[in-house]
């Protein structure tokens, strides 16, 4: 059987759907042409890894075209939804949000790059979203926090935030207590609260927000309008800060 050269080959993998219609072609036609791709793909395996290369770079591009669209729509509520802790600068000229979880891996390795970048910085608003989504232990860490927040304010809350995220102890009312108290935060007003519907209403509410981003796993951030999913080496979340001062 002739084979067709690779440029003409490429060609037909090229065309239009509507102008190669394997439908009008007859069974021995079908049958050649199918042959032919296998024997050249089989001959030529890397065209494969170069069109999943080509396929997850128009993946990535979408993802950041639909991320935009997301934190455009989402703003007032990632921005300024009246509840979440905000430290940094208040007034600073870039706003990071991170959705975390204490539990998280990934959320205590980036804990020390966030603090340098802010620190380094000076410039920078931080937004804390609690999402606890890896099981009981996640939610009693952030029940406990919300109740800080809401109880001893946010001064307090940040304590307690930096504390629970390099904490390993027990996250039972009595640990966290202890914690608490470790820090000089009176826990007993805080136990008191952790049942209040305030504190679910708030979780619930970021939950709630994460399903409309479409976050389905922690870290998240956001740095102004973009979202980036996942651990952000220092580095590379200083070059998007740099990013989001010049744009």
């Amino acid at each position: 059987m002739t084979r067709l050269a690779p440029l003409a080959l490429l060609g037909l993998l090229a065309t239009p759907a509507a102008a190669l219609d394997l439908t009008d072609m007859t069974d021995a036609e079908r049958k050649a042409f199918r042959d032919e791709v296998r024997a050249y793909l089989l001959d030529n395996p890397e065209v494969i890894m170069e069109a999943v290369a080509v396929l997850e770079q128009r993946n990535a591009a979408d993802q950041v075209t639909n991320d935009l669209d997301l934190v455009k729509g989402n703003a007032a509520e990632i921005f300024e939804d009246g509840y979440s802790w905000v430290g940094g600068n208040p007034e600073g000229d870039v706003t990071v949000v991170e959705f975390l979880d204490y539990r998280c891996g990934y959320c205590r390795k980036a804990f020390q790059e966030v603090q340098q970048l802010i620190e380094a910085d000076g410039n920078i608003r931080f937004i804390v979203k609690e999402l606890p989504i890896l099981g009981p232990e996640s939610l009693a860490m952030s029940r406990f926090a919300v109740a800080t927040k809401q109880v001893a304010g946010d001064e307090a809350y940040g304590m307690l935030h930096d504390a629970l995220m390099e904490y390993k102890g027990p996250t039972d009312e009595a640990g966290l207590s202890r914690l608490a108290d470790s820090l000089g935060i009176d826990a007993a007003p805080i136990v008191a609260h952790i049942e209040d519907p305030a504190v679910d209403a708030e979780i619930r509410k970021t939950h709630d927000l994460a399903s409309k981003l479409k976050i389905n796993g922690t870290p998240t951030f956001v740095f102004g309008d973009q979202m980036i999913r996942g651990y952000v080496p220092l580095q590379n979340m200083q070059e998007i800060v740099t990013d989001q001062r010049e744009g």
